[in-house]
C-alpha cells in the first residue's frame, strides 16, 4: 500500500506542460502544425496514427504510405506560465500556435489540411 502511495506523490509531482508540436514527413516536407494543454500527449499521436484512426485523414494515408519511419513528432515551443493571476494559458497556447502557423505556413502542399 505504501508503494501505492509513492507511485500516486510522484504522479503528482509531474509537471504538465502546454506547447506546439508539428508531425513532419521527411520524404515529402509536408507538416501538420497543432497544439497539446499536455506534450506527453504526443506518443498518444504516434499511438493513433499506428493503429490508423488519426482524426487527420491526410497525415493518416501519408503515415499508412511512407511508414513511421519517415515522420518526426517534434516540441516546436513549450508555453511558458506566467505568474500574473490573470493569465490565460488556453489563449496563450492558441497565439504561440498562430505564431508557428504564421512562421511554417503549413498550408497547401506544405500541409495537412484537415
Amino acid at each position: 500500500m505504501n508503494r501505492r502511495k509513492e507511485l500516486n506523490a510522484q504522479y503528482q509531482e509531474i509537471k504538465i506542460e502546454a506547447g506546439v508540436y508539428r508531425i513532419i514527413n521527411r520524404k515529402t516536407g509536408r507538416m501538420l502544425v497543432d497544439s497539446t494543454p499536455n506534450l506527453k500527449s504526443l506518443n498518444g499521436k504516434r499511438f493513433t496514427l499506428n493503429m490508423g484512426t488519426h482524426i487527420n485523414k491526410q497525415l493518416q494515408q501519408e503515415w499508412k504510405t511512407y511508414g513511421e519511419d519517415a515522420f518526426d513528432i517534434e516540441v516546436l515551443e513549450v508555453l511558458k506560465p506566467k505568474e500574473d493571476p490573470f493569465f490565460d494559458a488556453k489563449d496563450a497556447l492558441e497565439k504561440l500556435e498562430q505564431h508557428w502557423l504564421d512562421k511554417l505556413q503549413p498550408y497547401g502542399d506544405k500541409g495537412y489540411q484537415g
